[in-house]
């Protein structure tokens, strides 16, 4: 995976838009995009970009602890803040505009402690693709002039890991990890014991070798949805991984015979719209 052309253009793009700022604060999860936002942020900026990440009971732990490694990693300074969300009825009673309560409290944080640092401005990974999907929480990132130096630059999520790679991060193949929110079906109250089962299940099935799946929350139920190159070893597993997600809380383990994919959540909603 070597980087096009147009995406090494497009690189140099984003980075003159850094530099253009003179100071950044990063909303910083780990994951592959904001990952190397941080590492152009640091080449762009040196000490003047500083990493942020809200410490949320919808992050896993072993999440955390693999972005405060790449964080160091790339010598940044990495700052760290409680977030409130689940605090908000409006966020727990888990609507289908969840996500924009959830970067209303995100850029909040951030925006306040880019002020406390005197930073030119916040700055998020949203990628070019992620501009055609449903994403609630672009809606609070322009009503808190977030700037998007990725997505402006038009950098797609294929071209972010081939330069992840290129650069040399760790990141640059790590599957996509929402927020452990995104796992309980719209409507269903996010709470911090839910959120915590679902933590714990997952990382139980990482420590097993799992990288493309999702633990989806049915009350006593869990439901796994795994990529389908993954999936026979799963079945190998079954009875380690049920025995995992029976100790996190649930009473019941099933397997979706669907192949896990990205934005699944959401076309229920693309199908709700154009009805």
């Amino acid at each position: 995976m070597t980087p096009s052309p147009a995406a090494l253009a497009k690189r140099e793009v984003a980075l003159a838009r850094l530099r253009g700022l003179g100071s950044a604060l990063v909303a910083y999860s780990g994951g592959v995009d904001s990952a190397y936002l941080l590492s152009l942020a640091c080449e762009a900026l040196g000490d003047r970009a500083v990493a942020f990440t809200a410490l949320s009971p919808a992050i896993a732990p072993d999440e955390l602890e693999s972005a405060r490694a790449v964080a160091s990693l790339l010598g940044a300074r990495h700052i760290e803040k409680r977030s409130g969300e689940l605090e908000d009825p409006r966020y727990a009673a888990n609507p289908v505009n969840r996500c924009y309560f959830c970067k209303t409290e995100l850029y909040s944080l951030a925006e306040s402690e880019a002020r406390a640092l005197k930073l030119g401005a916040v700055v998020s990974g949203t990628n070019a693709d992620e501009l055609a999907d449903y994403r609630p929480g672009l809606q609070a990132a322009g009503e808190h002039f977030i700037v998007q130096p990725l997505a402006e630059a038009g950098l797609t999520k294929d071209e972010i890991r081939a330069l992840s790679r290129a650069a040399g991060l760790p990141t640059w193949d790590k599957p996509q990890q929402p927020c452990l929110s995104s796992r309980i079906p719209y409507g269903t109250e996010v709470t911090a014991g839910r959120l915590q089962q679902l933590a714990q299940s997952e990382m139980a099935l990482r420590k097993l070798g799992l990288r493309e799946f999702r633990v989806r929350y049915h009350g006593e139920v869990a439901r796994i949805e795994v990529g389908a190159a993954e999936l026979e070893k799963l079945v190998e597993l079954r009875a380690e991984a049920s025995a995992a997600l029976r100790a996190a809380g649930f009473k019941y383990v099933s397997l979706d015979l669907e192949p896990f994919r990205t934005g699944r959540l959401n076309e229920g909603l693309v199908l709700l719209r154009r009805a």
